[in-house]
């Protein structure tokens, strides 16, 4: 079944009234790293933070009376289960919402807190996919409406309505948008909605590295299931993308990028404290792609979706850890260090430089009387002062291996 322009402006309408007009809001940091025009659309600052409202409405809001009587089930990785939760009780439907163990505390107690006693949540599985297993056996076994989080010709319809709105808010098409890819059905809905009424905008998909499963459809002709599947980005980590939302972006093709989970850390620390924007890690997708260079030209105009900001404020460790590694201004090593007096104090006074700091001081294990190597983790000044660090461990009597981001052990470090 294809997704018409038509559905969307029908969306658009059955939604007025119920989902916010999120704000347009100019983007002074990007613009000036660019030359571009840069806006943010904050569907972060949506009734459930996060677009998906806008789908599970249109969808739900569309049932006959027979289809009414029927339980409501969904799987999601947390936004979608909030967009289903506020609309059956806006509706007066009962839900039953699985949810992946992955799904941070923040977004559980949202979904409660929205749904009320209309929705029962389940919680099991480790990904998204596992959710939706589990939400698929339950709606075959039971008779249950399954609520897809991004393949259903209404989900996608709904979603869709962020473009017409950008345009109207904007007063023109922009040259580029820029939209965050899981399942695909915000770009799907934005993309049909484009295609037919503005054409000359450019679409630019964009994928967490490790979670790319669009560009993997695109590249096999057909969805197809990511062999592995980084879920650090939990609102758009999905192994395989849906059969209508890729249908849309075969017919109307679009750009798609990648974007390493480092680079997106530092974005949503950026978002945070110079923009004052709180986005989850799926929400920073699309503005942290403008990082990567060569996207948009100088003089364009271009719209970012801000897709969500359900973020659990527990995971801000991590996501400093990340992005300082990212910047180059975090190190790890392992040091070897004399089994001596004055040991630690030499390499205080002599290895570091004014402006580093140990974050990080572990001794492993002592191998013999003479040396026990101990884990580091030294914050630099600023990127450049890397080399004179290194310089100065080659000159120094002590035996030092710096850990590279790829070294396994790093799974334990960040």
């Amino acid at each position: 079944m294809r997704v018409e322009a038509a559905a969307v402006d029908a969306a658009y309408e059955r939604l007025h009234g119920v989902v916010a007009r999120t704000p347009l809001q100019p983007h002074e940091r990007a613009s000036a790293a660019t030359g571009a025009r840069v806006w943010l659309k904050r569907e972060d600052l949506q009734v459930v933070r996060s677009y998906k409202l806008r789908g599970a409405y249109n969808l739900l809001a569309q049932l006959d009376d027979d289809q009414r009587d029927r339980p409501v089930v969904c799987a999601s990785a947390g936004n979608h289960a909030q967009g289903v939760a506020f609309a059956c009780r806006a509706l007066d439907l009962r839900a039953r919402i699985f949810l992946p163990r992955t799904t941070p505390r923040q977004k559980r107690a949202r979904i409660a807190l929205l749904g009320g006693d209309r929705v029962e949540t389940i919680v099991g599985g480790d990904t998204y996919d596992a959710a939706f297993a589990a939400a698929t056996e339950q709606a075959e076994r039971t008779g249950a409406l399954m609520v897809p989080a991004f393949d259903h010709p209404d989900i996608i319809a709904g979603q869709g309505t962020v473009a017409r709105e950008i345009v109207e808010q904007l007063g023109h098409a922009p040259d580029v948008v820029l939209v965050p890819v899981g399942g695909g059905g915000l770009i799907a809905g934005m993309t049909a909605w484009l295609a037919k009424h503005h054409p000359s905008t450019r679409v630019i998909g964009v994928e967490p590295a490790g979670a790319a499963s669009m560009a993997a459809a695109v590249a096999a002709g057909r969805p197809v299931e990511l062999a592995e599947l980084d879920g650090f980005v939990d609102g758009a980590a999905v192994r395989k993308v849906g059969t209508h939302t890729y249908g849309v972006l075969e017919e109307h093709p679009v750009a798609l990028r990648e974007v390493d989970p480092g680079v997106l850390c530092e974005e949503m620390l950026d978002l945070f404290d110079v923009d004052g924007v709180i986005a989850e890690p799926a929400g920073a997708l699309a503005p942290a792609v403008l990082r990567t260079g060569g996207v948009v030209a100088p003089g364009e105009t271009v719209v970012a979706v801000v897709s969500g900001g359900n973020h659990d404020v527990s995971r801000y460790a991590e996501v400093m850890e990340r992005a300082l590694v990212s910047r180059g201004v975090k190190h790890y090593f392992l040091v070897e260090f004399p089994q001596e007096p004055g040991a630690l104090r030499r390499f205080l006074d002599e290895v570091l430089g004014p402006d580093d700091d140990i974050t990080l001081f572990e001794y492993v294990k002592r191998t013999n009387r003479e040396f026990g190597p101990a884990l580091v983790g030294i914050e630099l000044g600023s990127p450049a002062d890397l080399s004179p660090l290194l310089a100065r461990l080659a000159a120094s009597p002590i035996s030092a291996e710096k850990l590279a981001p790829g070294d396994p052990v790093f799974r334990f470090l960040v």
